[in-house]
């Protein structure tokens, strides 16, 4: 067999433009003509739904995996209730169309497609990630099954037709290609939700940033400056919230950069840094620092990065035995002496190695 020329090649995965929506429609084509159905003729409702990548951006966005300005993979991720949707109901979000071109297929590239969906997922605060796929796309029911995703009982999962199935599709027997559903939850907890901050709450988010600083520390000009610019980080970087799910109230954030970036100068390649973690002094005791953490964790296995890193002040006692706690040890060779608004103190480091399976999960 011979190997896929993107062995040892790191493709870039990043949002499809939308001049990029025909070069994205026949890559789907070409790889599925290549796979387990391929065989079978394609209905004008098949090929209107694989061809209508502006309508799945709409419903949600579309992926695509680059190499040397080349196009070599894709997948959407589609809300519920849109069109594009079959099984997500409430928030769920549903995948669709994952796609290799066939030429370099075998070097891993479904899987981080996979895995860029599910942290597009997570920036939307949903509970969950669900697909169906052919039953004999046995190689596709392997990939799925390994990144966690389980079977279910889904609406249109049992009989569909690779010929005749669009995206509004309730199902039919013509052709009778059978499907099968799968579910991932990807929330650690019932009661809170983690996604990015929205543009109507970065006051409220700064405020709070601000109460969980100030309710410990005595806090230089410059650094209360750099809390309150959550729009700033939020526009260059990544801002995450942690919301009550009863109630919508903001609990916590956090800061993270986004993919194949930093936030920060302590990190190095293979390694995800974090800033900013605070929690609401009133929510205290909830666990909600724990569960940024965690989701900074997921994120950088997402990303396949191996570990993650992060800068604390001497002074903030509290936070360190929270990560000493989830097993982030001292990187003593990366601390240095720094100067906040006049105070010259050592900024210490911490890291923690990023596991290969994802933290315990709500179902």
């Amino acid at each position: 067999m011979t190997a896929s020329p993107l062995v040892g090649v790191r493709a870039g995965i990043r949002p499809a433009r939308a001049d990029e929506s025909p070069a994205v429609a026949d890559l789907t084509e070409r790889a599925f003509a290549a796979g387990a159905y391929g065989h079978l003729a394609v209905s004008p409702e098949r090929r209107a739904f694989v061809r209508d990548v502006a309508g799945r951006d709409a419903s949600g966005t579309v992926l695509v995996a680059e190499v040397d300005g080349r196009l070599v993979g894709t997948v959407s991720l589609v809300r519920a209730g849109t069109p594009q949707a079959r099984l997500a109901t409430g928030d769920e979000a549903e995948l669709r169309l994952l796609a290799v071109e066939p030429a370099v297929q075998g070097a891993g590239l479904g899987r981080r497609l996979a895995l860029a969906a599910q942290e597009e997922a997570h920036a939307w605060g949903a509970r969950a990630v669900v697909l169906d796929t052919g039953s004999r796309n046995t190689a596709a029911q392997r990939l799925y099954e390994r990144l966690g995703y389980r079977r279910f009982a889904g609406a249109d999962a049992v009989v569909s037709t690779g010929s005749t199935t669009d995206a509004g599709s309730t199902g039919s027997t013509t052709g009778g290609i059978e499907h099968v559903a799968y579910r991932l939850p990807i929330r650690q907890r019932a009661d809170v939700v983690v996604r990015l901050v929205r543009d109507a709450e970065v006051e409220e988010a700064a405020a709070l940033s601000l109460r969980a600083y100030e309710h410990d520390y005595d806090l230089s000009a410059e650094y209360r400056a750099s809390i309150l610019a959550v729009g700033e980080r939020a526009r260059d970087h990544q801002v995450w919230v942690a919301l009550d799910a009863a109630t919508g109230r903001l609990l916590g954030t956090v800061a993270t950069p986004r993919r194949d970036a930093t936030i920060s100068p302590l990190a190095e390649p293979g390694e995800l840094d974090f800033r900013l973690l605070g929690v609401d002094p009133a929510a205290r005791g909830r666990g909600i620092g724990a569960v940024l953490t965690g989701h900074v964790i997921e994120l950088a296995r997402l990303r396949g990065l191996d570990r993650v890193v992060m800068n604390s002040g001497p002074q903030m006692t509290g936070a360190h035995r929270l990560y000493e706690r989830l097993g982030f040890a001292r990187l003593h060779e990366r601390e240095r002496e720094i100067d906040d608004g006049g105070r010259r103190f050592r900024l210490l480091a911490f890291s923690i190695d990023v596991p290969r399976e994802p933290i315990a999960l709500a179902s």
